[in-house]
């Protein structure tokens, strides 16, 4: 590993139905608790067994909620974030940001049997091409050899 860690940044339109124990997930987050620092943004930090987020399986811990039915969550207090999400109704639309981590290791090396990452048909395309010139030179020129 080259120490670097890269994201892969994808957002999504979760929705989601509120079961007997809410929408089964709790938060972090707001402009009074950050959670990640210099970020205000509101967070998944637990994903309760059983509950509505669990039974859809999108929702992940660490995933940003970008906004509630269709409300930007940006600058909001945690306790201000915490109500628009108890007061969001039955049916609940969520704009998520997930974060996959992308491994990111030095450029030549490759475990075993990992592939090279250079297709097949990169390195045989040249060697037919190099070959079927040979043929036509040994074909044209045998007479002279």
């Amino acid at each position: 590993m080259n120490g670097r860690v890269d994201y892969l940044v994808t957002e999504e339109e979760i929705n989601l139905t509120r079961g007997p124990s809410g929408l089964g997930f709790n938060i972090v987050g707001g402009t009074d608790q950050q959670y990640v620092s210099n970020d205000s943004g509101i967070y998944v930090s637990r994903i309760k067994e059983n509950g509505a987020a669990a039974l859809d399986g999108r929702l992940q811990e660490g995933d940003k909620i970008l906004s509630v039915n269709g409300q930007d969550l940006k600058n909001l207090l945690h306790q201000d974030a915490v109500a628009l999400f108890r007061n969001a109704g039955y049916a609940v639309s969520l704009r998520v940001q997930h974060r996959l981590q992308v491994p990111n290791g030095p450029i030549g090396h490759r475990g075993e049997g990992e592939p090279s990452g250079i297709p097949i048909a990169m390195v045989l395309a040249p060697v037919f091409a190099l070959t079927m010139v040979a043929a036509w030179a040994f074909m044209r020129y045998r007479r002279h050899l």
